[in-house]
């Protein structure tokens, strides 16, 4: 029997190759994924690693605990701390470290490095006037007062930066120019990752960083001999244990290898579940080849079966089969897996995105998971095909009455997925019941639920939805009627293939739904919420500093200007934040829906959000107890109850009010109103009166928007990307189905060849078939989309008041098209391969 397998695999090629391709492909993008992510996370924790290599122990600063009413502060490390380090027994050095956000523009203006990788810091010059360690110059000097900055050598080299140019910096909004006096080497992850750093002096960094006498981090090194443990009990015992902490060099870079390794996790699992749903797909291509094979040999097996081999043996003989395809598809896969892994890899590097320096990856673990995925899934896909072959007696199968299922078979099936299908849209909509996040769970059981329903279903969907195409099938004559009963004349292969098409364009069309509903629930909820003309923030979403403001008030033609300030109280002993504004113009700068009381800030009177308001059981003209910051307590009056969003929400009191209370004083944005309204020209003027500064965004309500649909465009485009694997293993099933049919319709279409139908209406008819099943499936998969998309939108309607579905309908003809560009191109080859065929050989051909 092993022999008889064998033999089976190799007669067999040309229709074995696309299931090992559609096997190969989900492979390909598992292993690709494992080794993509396995490179990226091994360079990130070597690049860290090596950043750590100067610090034995470090000391950071604790944060006092929330009691009774004092709301909780980060202590500070000070230099008589740093002294006291420095002596310890074992100790050799202790470094101050100074750090926080700087942005750096290149020539042209622009930020360096996306924001959030924009670092600046101190360089450590000791009292003797070494050198820094931790960052080796390559040119210049070291940076000496408020003039100078160092700059590490990766950003030199993409900006163009050389020692003596000066070069644009922001902190927290104003634009400074210091003169680059110094280049560096270093091995900060963030450099490597595309990111800049920029090093003050101490004294500059500590004022640029409102750490003014003090120290974020202190590194101390250890003497030869002294182990990190050993130097980090000698610090425990000087340092105060309710101002600072210690951690070693060595626990440092480990738990920074596991927040890498953490939160790569995050992208390797997203990338796994569109590897899954290629695989899920690829499963019904194999099983439906598998079908095919076995049903096409059935004399052959029923043969096996009378000269003595038990059931046993021939459905061994099918998975044996199946064990080779899987075999050679797993390691064809694996193969293309690293190709894909090294090409993903160099795709970042031309995206713009650097990746430090590492060989690729590729671990016994990824191997074993390509081989295992590959075998495996094409096993449990033809086990199926060869346990129902071998079940057939050998009588029945040699006279063909087995041919066709019996109507109690067909009943079973359909009661079982009406069974599936009906509980699936049942729990779905319960769950669009349900708020927010409760409702995730339930609404991914019903999805699973009511697609295998839909899966089982199909056969008996086919007819109908087939059936109204016949009215256009009929102006293709007798092509068009034969290929209309060639894609009812097995159900379940019609149903197999087309069904792989219906998942891949179901997580399309939901995903655009959602999508699209989104922008517009967004864009609704700005436009209602704020009158401002414009909002002013940094570019990586962290404070501004308030000359900001009193910059913009200053400009030509801006009539009300408001900050928004953070800060956190204690109230009724929880902690609540605070959101500081101008009170005499925020009522012009947004339009929120008052529900009690009036929207009036100023002084002592504050306006609260309805849900806060709620949740104390407060209304318009309650007085409450606040402890704000610095500690000191004042009774707060509600003036009004508001509506809330996710644009403003919580307790808004006036900026003269909170901002005595602040230990730095800084705002989050602001928003502002002009005279001429929203224009190029104004945009220009403010941008100009800030410096034309690459840290600050100005942004208008159509910036905004642009800005959102941006990121939902981004974030399709790559869905998109991911799933047209599932939709080219989708086509191979198409092009692998109707293969076979040709095949087994060889003697058919010979006689059709023979009473008169040329070669041009056996093309027709072969490409009209492929067309009708790859539609089928299509309008399957836009339906069930649409469905899935309102029900999450339902889920996010709990949470965003403004949400309303959009129907992307010139998204979805497009799908469409897709399916039907899909059933034509995967009807070239059998189509011509159908008419090719000789009519007195396929007349003779059983």
């Amino acid at each position: 029997m092993f022999r008889t397998a064998l033999r089976n695999v190799f007669a067999h090629k040309a229709r074995l190759l696309m299931t090992v391709l559609a096997v190969l492909l989900g492979v390909a993008f598992v292993s690709g994924t494992l080794v993509f992510t396995n490179t990226i996370s091994d360079a990130y924790q070597k690049s860290s690693a090596k950043g750590f290599d100067q610090v034995d122990v470090a000391i950071h600063p604790e944060s006092a605990a929330d009691t009774g009413d004092t709301v909780g502060r980060t202590h500070k490390l000070t230099q008589p701390l740093l002294d006291k380090a420095a002596k310890v027994p074992g100790a050799a050095s202790a470094i101050g470290v100074v750090n926080g956000f700087t942005a750096m523009a290149d020539k042209d203006g622009k930020l360096i490095g996306g924001g959030f990788q924009s670092q600046g810091g101190n360089y450590w010059s000791a009292k003797d006037g070494g050198k820094d360690p931790r960052y080796p110059l390559a040119s210049g000097h070291a940076p000496h007062g408020t003039g100078e900055v160092a700059i590490d050598a990766e950003t030199a080299k993409r900006a163009g930066y050389q020692v003596g140019d000066t070069v644009r910096l922001s902190v927290d909004g104003p634009v400074l120019k210091p003169v680059v006096t110094g280049i560096f080497t270093t091995d900060d992850g963030n450099v490597a990752a595309g990111g800049s750093l920029a090093l003050f002096d101490t004294a500059t960094a500590q004022r640029l960083f409102h750490s003014v006498g003090s120290y974020d981090e202190i590194d101390v090194k250890a003497a030869p001999g002294t182990s990190q443990t050993a130097l980090r009990d000698a610090l425990d015992a000087v340092v105060p244990k309710d101002v600072a902490s210690t951690t070693t060099g060595q626990k440092l870079a480990d738990d920074q290898a596991e927040q890498i390794s953490s939160a790569m996790s995050g992208m390797k699992t997203g990338l796994l579940v569109f590897a899954g749903i290629a695989l899920f797909v690829g499963t019904f291509i194999i099983a439906n080849t598998f079908t095919m094979l076995v049903a096409q040999r059935t004399k052959e097996l029923a043969l096996l079966r009378a000269v003595g081999a038990s059931r046993r043996q021939v459905t061994r003989s099918v998975l044996i089969e199946a064990f080779v395809v899987g075999a050679v598809a797993a390691v064809g896969g694996l193969a293309a897996g690293i190709g894909i892994g090294a090409g993903m890899r160099s795709l970042m590097g031309t995206l713009g995105a650097t990746v430090p320096d590492g060989p690729l990856v590729v671990s016994p673990g990824t191997v074993a998971t390509a081989l295992l995925v590959g075998i495996l899934i094409t096993m449990l896909a033809a086990w199926l095909p060869g346990r129902r072959a071998a079940k057939i007696p050998p009588v029945a199968a040699m006279s063909s009455v087995h041919a066709k299922a019996t109507t109690k078979s067909l009943v079973l099936r359909n009661s079982i997925g009406a069974l599936f299908a009906a509980a699936g849209v049942a729990v779905v909509l319960y769950a669009t019941t349900m708020d927010g996040s409760d409702g995730q769970a339930p609404m991914g059981l019903g999805a699973v639920l009511l697609i295998i329903g839909v899966f089982v279903l199909t056969p008996l969907l086919s007819r109908p939805m087939i059936a109204a195409a016949a009215p256009v099938l009929r102006v293709f004559g007798i092509s068009g009627k034969l290929a209309r009963q060639n894609s009812v004349r097995n159900p379940r292969r019609t149903a197999a293939t087309a069904s792989a098409l219906m998942i891949g364009l179901t997580l399309i069309t939901g995903m655009t739904v959602m999508a699209g509903s989104l922008q517009k629930s967004i864009d609704k909820m700005a436009s209602s919420a704020i009158k401002a003309d414009y909002m002013v923030s940094m570019a990586n979403g962290i404070p501004l500093s308030p000359d900001v403001e009193k910059k913009l008030a200053s400009v030509d033609g801006v009539t009300d200007t408001s900050s928004l300030r953070n800060a956190p109280s204690r109230i009724d002993h929880r902690t609540e934040f605070l959101t500081g504004v101008n009170g005499a113009a925020i009522g012009r700068l947004t339009d929120l829906a008052v529900t009690d009381g009036s929207f009036r800030v100023g002084g002592t009177r504050v306006v609260v959000d309805s849900d806060t308001a709620k949740s104390h059981d407060w209304k318009a003209g309650s007085v409450f107890k606040v402890s704000y910051e610095d500690g000191k307590k004042e009774n707060l009056t509600v003036a009004g109850v508001y509506e809330a969003n996710e644009v403003i929400r919580g307790i808004m009191l006036d900026n003269a009010t909170l901002s005595p209370h602040q230990r730095d004083v800084t705002d989050m944005q602001v928003v502002l109103k002009t005279s001429n309204g929203a224009s190029a020209a104004t945009k220009d003027k403010l941008e100009k009166a800030l410096g034309d500064n690459p840290a600050i965004t100005v942004q208008d309500k159509q910036d905004i928007s642009d800005s959102i649909a941006k990121a939902f465009t981004l974030m399709l485009n790559m869905l998109y990307g991911l799933l047209a694997m599932a939709v080219i293993v989708a086509v191979l099933g198409v092009i692998n189905t109707l293969a076979m049919s040709v095949f087994e319709r060889s003697q058919e279409i010979g006689m059709l060849r023979a009473i008169g139908l040329d070669r041009k209406g056996v093309k027709r008819m072969v490409r009209l078939e492929s067309l009708v099943i790859s539609l089928f499936g299509g309008v399957l998969g836009v339906g069930l989309g649409v469905f899935f998309g309102w029900a999450a939108g339902q889920l996010l309607g709990s949470r965003m008041s403004t949400y309303e579905l959009v129907l992307p309908w010139g998204r979805m003809a497009a799908f469409l098209l897709l399916a039907a560009a899909v059933g034509v191109l995967a009807a070239l080859w059998p189509a011509r391969r159908a008419a090719r065929l000789n009519m007195l050989t396929a007349i003779k051909s059983e």
